[in-house]
């Protein structure tokens, strides 16, 4: 996670208004990107070009030149699928699915991006990165994010109806919303309504 400029992604409501949604860490910008059974229809990993795309919108800086194809692209969604159900069985309190910890296990094992300095002092990723440069760099993520010190404040939004995943960085720690733009001012807007109705 030192590797990593904080960001934030543009995400989009079912009605489509736009708003901030920063999950705290890369591996969990990933999980936006679709996920396993009932998330699937999420998906917008496709090929290469989608892969790339995030990359550009996620938190790594700068964006890496990446030569990505096909196997990696899948590779990337399985990781994203055995990395959802660790971290969803992790926010429950359950046991980590064994095989899924394998397949996060063995992706954090490929080589990784490596940061180099260019000869005016600015960073930049050394070599010819790929996509299982990439694939190795998100999975080392979770590794140090669900080994470190914030483990503890891996959380879902608290709203009912958002499964967006987030580490709650904040100093005291007391963040309930995946957005305070979106389902923070959706609960809000609900308890002013039924304030409202109660008066009346």
């Amino acid at each position: 996670m030192d590797s990593i400029a904080t960001k934030g992604l543009t995400l989009y409501s079912h009605t489509g208004v736009a708003y901030r949604f920063d999950p705290g860490a890369l591996c969990l910008e990933l999980l936006t990107t679709g996920g396993p059974g009932p998330y699937r229809r999420y998906e917008v990993l496709h090929e290469p070009a989608d892969l790339a795309a995030w990359a550009d919108r996620s938190r790594l800086t700068p964006t890496p030149a990446l030569d990505i194809s096909e196997d990696e692209v899948a590779d990337m969604r399985r990781l994203r699928d055995a990395l959802f159900r660790v971290v969803i069985a992790h926010v429950r309190g359950e046991p980590h699915p064994s095989g899924d910890l394998e397949a996060v296990n063995e992706a954090a094992a490929r080589p990784a991006l490596a940061p180099a300095i260019t000869p005016a002092g600015k960073r930049q990723w050394a070599g010819a990165p790929t996509g299982t440069h990439l694939v190795a760099t998100v999975a080392r993520d979770a590794v140090e994010l669900l080994t470190g010190p914030f483990a503890h404040r891996i959380r879902t939004c608290a709203a009912e109806d958002c499964h967006l995943v987030y580490v709650d960085t904040s100093r005291p720690g007391r963040r309930r919303w995946c957005s305070m733009e979106h389902c923070g001012n959706r609960h809000k807007v609900r308890a002013l309504r039924a304030r409202h109705s109660e008066e009346g």
